[in-house]
């Protein structure tokens, strides 16, 4: 994950799943339980040392398309 924008070109924590994306980047486990874990502990913005106004909605909504994982 990387700093960018939203759909409507708010800063935003945007997926990088190549991770080539310029600038610093953060890894996080492809789980729901870990999304929401950074998001209640407001991980994203410390990591990335970006601003407190990111908002983290494009990697929740990749998460939500992706097919959940075999048990």
């Amino acid at each position: 994950m990387t700093v960018g924008s939203d759909d409507e070109g708010r800063p935003a924590v945007v997926p990088d799943p190549q991770g080539t994306a310029p600038g610093r980047g953060a890894h996080l486990h492809p789980t729901a339980e870990c999304y929401r874990l950074a998001v209640r502990r407001k991980a994203f913005g410390r990591a990335l040392r970006a601003d407190a106004g990111l908002t983290s909605t494009p990697v929740g909504d990749l998460l939500e398309a992706a097919p959940a994982a075999p048990d």
